[in-house]
């Protein structure tokens, strides 16, 4: 058997080196960021099938600057903005977590007894569904917003207590901190290539738990977290794993995976990682490298083509990630100078229950 598909060679993949090389044919100037045409069209089609959220429009249709924006599933999304000299009146009917990322200082918020302020950086603003709220904008500053429906928060707390709540209210917080929201933020959103598929794991996970911070800390419900004791059961473990192999080439989500295994993502990110030793962004991580690494040894495939493969956006994307786990690029491993290739360590290994 071939070395492609011995490693895997999904429709996905194939889709999109189809699209790559179809532009490229027809001469088309789809350059973004670093001109992979791949990655526009990643964009093109993540942007007709965002849903639209109030906040980000309202945001569209005065002075504030888009930096960038991903749905990271159904009902949720992140957008990072800029703005500076501007009035906004926000009334939605979503719910907003925004962190400010760089100053803030200057932005005004309206209250009963007038014009206050108390922002900056790492300071946050919880906006819930159906509040109304007015900003005066009067210096430069950042910040990142998560988007999240009602429905998705109700049915994320009943998975996660198996119980369903009459109603889940969110209280309003203006210019408030909170370490663990500024460490889930900047640990994980803001240290991600949003735009490269094989983040969509690690972002799926880090805006899972802001939202089961809020549901914990800032609502009506506020439940104490069940205990998890355990791990997946052997035959659902194998099931993950596997499916996880033969997915390598698409944008993971912790959702897909806590579906695949009939859990919540809350219960599926604590049991997985007690059965495998690691998180499940990470154990995908290691098995894109792992499916590369086989790769780049036993098939003349260019380093585009195997990105593609192993679910990277970019083969400058997937060349960066090999650097930072192995100390050289990928082009050195194919040619025989940077050792055997990565393998999966024993817990990682499907036959393991952990």
């Amino acid at each position: 058997m071939p070395a492609g598909e011995r490693a895997g060679f999904q429709p996905a993949a194939v889709a999109c080196i189809f699209l790559r090389f179809f532009f490229r044919r027809r001469g088309a100037a789809l350059a973004v960021g670093g001109g992979d045409s791949y990655t526009h069209c990643q964009r093109i089609i993540t942007a007709e099938t965002m849903k639209t959220y109030q906040a980000f429009d309202t945001l569209q249709r005065h002075r504030a600057r888009l930096h960038n924006s991903v749905a990271l599933a159904a009902d949720i999304q992140l957008a990072a903005w800029s703005n500076e000299c501007d009035r906004v009146t926000q009334l939605c009917d979503h719910h907003t977590l925004s962190l400010y990322t760089h100053q803030g200082q200057h932005t005004w918020h309206r209250t009963p007894g007038g014009w206050k302020n108390g922002g900056g950086t790492d300071r946050f603003c919880l906006m819930p569904a159906e509040s109304e709220s007015s900003w005066d904008i009067r210096g430069a500053f950042t910040f990142v917003h998560l988007y999240c429906t009602d429905a998705h928060l109700r049915d994320l707390a009943e998975k996660i207590w198996d119980r369903s709540p009459r109603s889940v209210t969110l209280e309003e917080r203006i210019f408030a901190e909170d370490d663990r929201i500024t460490q889930l933020y900047r640990q994980f959103l803001l240290s991600a290539d949003w735009q490269q598929q094989a983040s969509q794991l690690m972002l799926s996970s880090a805006a899972s738990l802001l939202l089961i911070h809020l549901l914990q800390h800032y609502s009506s419900v506020q439940w104490r977290l069940p205990a998890v004791r355990g791990g997946l059961a052997p035959a659902i473990q194998r099931q993950i794993i596997a499916w996880i192999d033969d997915h390598l080439a698409e944008p993971l989500t912790l959702k897909s995976l806590a579906d695949r295994a009939g859990l919540s993502e809350y219960h599926f990110a604590r049991m997985f990682r007690h059965s495998m030793h690691i998180a499940p962004h990470q154990y995908v991580m290691q098995r894109r490298m792992v499916r590369a690494g086989d790769l780049l040894r036993n098939s003349r495939l260019p380093l585009t083509e195997i990105a593609l493969l192993c679910g990277f956006s970019s083969a400058s994307h997937f060349s960066h990630r090999f650097r930072l786990q192995h100390g050289v690029p990928p082009s050195r491993l194919r040619a025989g100078e940077a050792g055997s290739p990565p393998t999966a360590t024993r817990s990682c290994r499907a036959g393991d229950s952990g």
